[in-house]
């Protein structure tokens, strides 16, 4: 049985609602939670344009990929891909409190981010 959470981000700092989001794809919230479930509930998350950002963070924090080359590694701070969309930034940190395992690709899949009210 799948069902839908609504969290509505306006006006909230971003490590908490990713925190909350985070327990929620995993099925923590459940009252029958088994850590290698994967019917999981899809998780709507609204006003992500409105979500309080600390500036500081924002400058502080990088994400690194790499490509395999020698000297092939780049980063990217946090506040240049939330200029482009602050939809990413809360995909990332959410993705980064999930386990480490093969679930977590189909938990981020039951994410969906809107930027403002409306579906």
């Amino acid at each position: 049985m799948k069902r839908e959470i609504i969290i509505d981000a306006a006006n909230k700092k971003l490590g908490r609602v990713a925190s909350n989001i985070a327990l929620a794809l995993r099925g923590k919230t459940d009252a029958d939670f088994l850590p290698h479930r994967t019917v999981l509930p899809k998780v709507i998350v609204k006003n992500v344009d409105k979500i309080n950002f600390s500036e500081k963070r924002l400058k502080n924090s990088f994400y690194a990929r790499y490509s395999g080359y020698p000297s092939g590694r780049k980063t990217i701070s946090a506040l240049e891909v939330a200029k482009k969309d602050k939809r990413e930034v809360l995909r990332r940190a959410i993705s980064g409190m999930l386990p480490r395992n093969r679930l977590k690709k189909g938990m981020i899949k039951n994410l969906i981010i809107y930027h403002g009210e409306d579906r």
